[in-house]
């Protein structure tokens, strides 16, 4: 049995919250370095982890990217289904959302699927939009010094930026430690 990653109580939180189509566009704004990423790596399959409503793909459609295979997974969608393996896995603005005490648990799963890159965009302060028990959609509002002993857990960072995109963050491109070498 693999270990939870979402409480059924917050997975009706975000099916809420999903209703506001201004809730989970991010994507957009990552989709052309997304895109550079799937030319540069020549990448055949994404997993996009967190999907929403799956602006990722309209994003790298409108960047020119046709032909990959597209594996959206959501908690919020389960008619997406399970996560599945790609050769890139992106998590974008997903992280700062998840229940802290499962954290670890997602890492772990977006470990299992990355099978050569993940490129995972983490906003550090709050969100805009607010929970309807009143907490900020932001769950972890963490510096990157508290994200990136996580993340190489699992990941070895080949890159990392800082961005300004819908708030302070930061994006990484990570390979899973056991492809290093």
């Amino acid at each position: 049995m693999e270990a939870r990653t979402i409480t059924d109580e917050y997975r009706r939180m975000q099916q809420e919250l999903h209703q506001n189509p201004n809730y989970g566009v991010a994507s957009l704004a990552f989709a052309p370095l997304v895109a550079d990423l799937i030319r540069q790596a020549n990448v055949r399959s994404v997993s996009d982890y967190g999907a929403g409503k799956k602006n990722l793909l309209k994003g790298l459609a409108e960047a020119g990217i046709q032909g990959i295979l597209y594996h959206p997974y959501d908690p919020a969608f389960p008619e997406y289904g399970a996560p599945q393996p790609a050769d890139l896995v992106c998590c974008i603005d997903v992280l700062e959302h998840i229940e802290p005490e499962l954290v670890d648990n997602v890492l772990t799963e977006l470990a299992r699927i990355t099978t050569n890159l993940g490129l995972f965009s983490i906003h550090m302060g709050p969100a805009a939009k607010v929970l309807s028990d009143g907490r900020n959609a932001h769950l972890i509002q963490k510096p990157s010094s508290w994200w990136l002993p996580r993340l190489t857990q699992h990941f070895e960072i080949l890159q990392l930026q800082t961005h300004n995109t819908m708030g302070h963050g930061i994006w990484v491109i990570v390979k899973p430690r056991e492809l290093t070498g």
